[in-house]
């Protein structure tokens, strides 16, 4: 069974749902959710949520981590951005090994499915290590500033 990280604070009831973790800024609490989750998933949503797919897409692509990435395509809804990433492999901008970092499905069923059974491709980048030190020291210093 997978672990939940579940992005939003409020949901439209206006109630509190999941874990309250605070933090200085939006890469913190994108690192943090990164470092307690199993997946990313995407439901249909705006720029905010599109800044965050590509960012988790950019670190699997660069081995910061080897976790899935799904979208959640409702009725579509991420069919153009889909063929966007194909046009991009078929032009050489994309590696077709990193076309496959993102899974997508039109149900939530089949959409856990495809995650579970996700094998992450790795292209020999060893940048994890590096960022992980990073968060470490950017962690140290929040608690500092909490603390105060």
């Amino acid at each position: 069974m997978h672990e939940v990280c579940f992005v939003f604070v409020e949901q439209i009831t206006g109630e509190t749902v999941g874990e309250v973790r605070p933090v200085a800024d939006m890469h913190q609490r994108k690192a943090e959710m990164a470092r307690h989750s199993d997946c990313f998933i995407a439901l249909p949503g705006g720029y905010g949520t599109l800044e965050e797919l590509l960012e988790v897409i950019t670190w699997a692509q660069l081995g910061i981590h080897d976790k899935p990435v799904g979208l959640l395509n409702v009725d579509g809804y991420y069919n153009y951005l889909l063929t966007f990433i194909d046009k991009a492999v078929d032009d050489g901008f994309i590696k077709p090994s990193q076309r496959h970092i993102i899974v997508s499905a039109p149900n939530a069923r089949e959409l856990v499915q495809k995650l579970e059974e996700y094998v992450p491709v790795h292209d020999g980048v060893v940048a994890k290590a590096r960022w992980e030190a990073e968060q470490l020291e950017l962690n140290a210093s929040l608690q500092i500033d909490i603390a105060r």
